[in-house]
């Protein structure tokens, strides 16, 4: 069994993946790490978890009584953090608790994403330097494979990675990249602000950060890594939507690709990888929400390539696609614990 920490487990994406390991068949939780919350039982925190975990909530952890030191110890198959945390507080911790070489890190925060960042270290710790791995499978997975530590993608940024990934892989983006993406209240966390109480999020649709989102810079390096010529702009409109779960993402540009030939582009990039299907028919977000899938479909107007995606934002988004990177890591099947699937009404 791999045994797993998760560091900030009382919020969004440190309860889906609660949700997720608790079923895993390879995955022994050692421990749940919250601050705010230590003592308490996690089943009272994430109340749809009653009957699943009777294990509680932690403010210290001692990583080589837990993680027994070696992934050969103990019979185990290896060691695995989660760092369910916010932008920031992921090196903050890193800082604070030098963590033994053995142990697999999987970061769901955009600390370590942008390559200027992808190496940590700690010049006290005596342990050696802590290289990032940008974790999307779609595009990495080879890397992911070998990887020691993972920096999980943002919520966006998969999203509209997964709709424009084959094109770059043919060197086909030649042209402004209009983007519109509509996410739910969950992308804002689970501390409350103005924009994510229900009074002002219900009934309602507004924009924010356009053309300036913080995870433009993650897709485009993760495009130039795929079309190294890559100069034209991607033009990003964010919006919340009045919903809880999900991102649609609708995107455009101009190009010579007729329909089919664009659709067996996609289909052909997409074969090899579980997750990510290629639809002929319009997709809606129902379809994937709660599940670690993605959708994509693609229409042609006139000179304009019009492409939408579609994910679940706290599975694929984030936890989901970080359980996906953990299987990937430790030779596990790609979808093992996250065959999930939709609540369509």
């Amino acid at each position: 069994m791999i045994k797993a920490g998760i560091i900030g487990g009382a919020g969004y994406t440190g309860g889906e993946m609660l949700r997720i390991l608790v079923n895993h068949p390879n995955v022994e939780i050692a421990f749940v790490n919250s601050t705010s919350n230590a003592g308490n039982l996690i089943s009272d925190v994430h109340t749809d978890l009653i009957g699943d975990t009777d294990l509680r909530f932690t403010d210290s952890v001692n990583f080589d009584e837990l993680f027994e030191a070696s992934p050969s110890g103990g019979g185990l198959e290896g060691a695995v953090l989660f760092l369910c945390v916010g932008h920031g507080d992921a090196k903050k911790f890193l800082e604070a608790n030098p963590i033994n070489d053995n142990i697999k890190i999987i970061d769901l925060s955009q600390d370590f994403r942008l390559s200027a960042n992808a190496s940590f270290s700690t010049p006290d710790s005596g342990l050696k330097t802590k290289d990032f791995i940008y974790g999307l499978p779609e595009l990495n997975r080879d890397q992911i494979k070998s990887a020691q530590n993972i920096a999980n993608p943002g919520c966006f940024a998969t999203c509209i990675q997964l709709g424009l990934l084959p094109l770059a892989a043919k060197g086909l983006i030649n042209a402004e990249v209009h983007i519109n993406a509509t996410t739910g209240s969950t992308g804002a966390g689970q501390s409350l602000s103005t924009t994510s109480h229900f009074s002002w999020r219900n009934n309602n649709l507004s924009i924010y950060k356009a053309f300036e989102h913080q995870h433009l810079n993650e897709i485009g390096e993760s495009l130039l890594q795929l079309q190294p010529t890559l100069s034209e702009a991607l033009s990003f409109i964010p919006q919340r939507g009045a919903f809880t779960r999900g991102i649609l993402a609708s995107m455009y540009l101009e190009s010579d690709l007729t329909l089919e030939e664009a659709q067996t582009i996609y289909e052909d990039y997409y074969s090899s990888h579980p997750f990510t299907h290629v639809s002929r028919k319009n997709i809606d977000l129902k379809q994937v929400v709660n599940t670690n899938k993605v959708l994509v479909h693609i229409e042609k107007h006139g000179n304009k390539l019009f492409i939408i995606s579609i994910i679940d934002n706290l599975l694929k988004g984030a936890s989901g696609q970080a359980v996906q990177n953990m299987n990937l890591m430790f030779g596990l099947e790609e979808n093992s614990g996250l065959r999930l699937k939709a609540a369509y009404f």
